[in-house]
């Protein structure tokens, strides 16, 4: 697997989820992600990793200072306390 960051010591990762990644919900229009993103997550996940996804949908619509808060809440989602920027 390619992961965007990730440390093999501590299997802790995060991915930058594209629009590639996602497709649409017919009945609600939501985005969800896709099956090879979610078969990814899966494995990575069986293989003890911890995983932190940003969409792009999210990313896109913060100002910088929502995205630094954004990215240190996935960060803590995956066990890291402190981001410095």
């Amino acid at each position: 697997f390619s992961l965007d960051m990730a440390d093999p010591e501590t299997k802790r990762a995060i991915e930058v989820d594209g629009p590639s990644h996602y497709l649409r919900d017919a009945s609600s229009g939501e985005r969800v992600a896709n099956g090879s993103t979610r078969f990814k997550a899966r494995l990575l996940r069986a293989y003890g990793w911890n995983l932190a996804n940003v969409a792009f949908f999210e990313w896109n619509r913060k100002t910088a200072s929502e995205r630094r808060e954004l990215l240190a809440d996935k960060l803590a989602e995956i066990g890291v306390r402190s981001l410095t920027v």
